[in-house]
């Protein structure tokens, strides 16, 4: 006979780093054009990065693309120009300097720039993790115990146990055109959340 039961816990942990998705993105007559101008932006985005304390191991490219944009609204498509957008992950170390880095990005990639979200998070999970696996087990023991009370059985050790990690919350999310720069941008890190799901088969007998 055997008991088989589900743990849940969660564990709330302080955010120390955060990861933003910056960049611009600039439409011109022409490709060349289009380059030359992102590339300018682009750099000024890096420097700005750079400069908030932002190591280069801690950035890279998650976009670069060229693409042409019509316009739709007519009997027919119109070209707009060309579209050149740059993205770039960058990781940010201290959680309080990302009000200031949001508003230094925003004022060095001008109306190109994109800001397209913000994910906070413990560099070390390994704490939180196990605070969050230790309540799992106790709830899913708990159970457990009672489940074999009231069925009259004793209950055993665990044969087998499976672990589940939940993922993260999903990233805030915030574009450029919804900030007012004439103040800092405010920027709450809050907490997150590390949930853990724990199903065990127990022994189980009279």
């Amino acid at each position: 006979m055997s008991i088989t039961v589900s743990g849940v816990g969660d564990a709330v942990g302080r955010p120390d780093q955060v990861e933003v998705d910056v960049g611009v993105s600039v439409l011109a007559g022409s490709v060349a054009e289009a380059a030359s101008v992102a590339a300018e932006k682009a750099q000024a985005v890096t420097s700005a990065l750079t400069s908030a304390g932002v190591a280069a191991d801690d950035m890279a490219t998650t976009e670069y693309s060229i693409r042409p944009e019509y316009d739709y609204s007519g009997s027919e498509q119109r070209l707009l120009g060309y579209r050149v957008s740059n993205i770039v992950r960058a990781r940010l170390r201290d959680v309080s300097a990302v009000g200031p880095l949001v508003d230094s990005i925003t004022s060095a990639g001008g109306d190109e720039t994109r800001v397209n979200g913000l994910s906070f998070g413990v560099a070390d999970e390994t704490s939180v993790l196990a605070e969050a696996r230790e309540a799992a087990w106790k709830d899913a023991l708990a159970k457990a115990t009672q489940l074999a009370e009231l069925s009259g059985q004793s209950l055993g050790k665990a044969t087998s146990i499976i672990e589940t990690v939940k993922p993260p919350v999903a990233p805030m999310r915030m574009m450029a055109a919804d900030m007012a720069m004439e103040k800092t941008t405010p920027i709450q890190p809050g907490t997150t959340a590390v949930g853990v799901t724990l199903q065990v088969q127990f022994e189980a007998g009279a």
